[in-house]
């Protein structure tokens, strides 16, 4: 019985990471509801810029420019994301690029145990 408390002692005092504790980091696991997160903040975030950049048309310098750096962060936080999620499955996060991959990252669970890319999500 001591041992049992001890053991689930030790796993309710590791830190956890919160929800996208380090979007921009590529170390770690998420699992199918961050990464769900991720593509509908994604897909809103998108709009509101798409309609922000389009609204400058009396400027086109200052969108083009606007519309890089807004879409360079955006898209290094899907990829950071993306080969987060690939890490929960047990594949190399290169395995994102593969297409139509990302419908298996979205819909399949990750691996319940421990793997080379980080401790199983409880």
């Amino acid at each position: 019985m001591e041992q049992q408390t001890n053991e689930t002692q030790s796993r309710w005092s590791k830190p956890q990471q919160g929800l996208f504790e380090r979007p921009f980091s590529f170390n770690g696991r998420i699992n199918r509801t961050e990464m769900w997160i991720t593509g509908i903040a994604y897909g809103i975030i998108n709009g509101i810029l798409e309609f922000i950049i389009d609204s400058m048309v009396e400027t086109p310098a200052i969108g083009i420019i606007t519309f890089i750096l807004v879409y360079g962060i955006t898209i290094w936080v899907l990829l950071a994301q993306g080969a987060k999620r690939c890490y929960d499955l047990g594949h190399n996060g290169w395995w994102q690029l593969i297409p139509f991959y990302v419908f298996w990252m979205y819909f399949t669970g990750g691996q319940e145990t421990d793997n080379e890319y980080g401790e199983a999500l409880l």
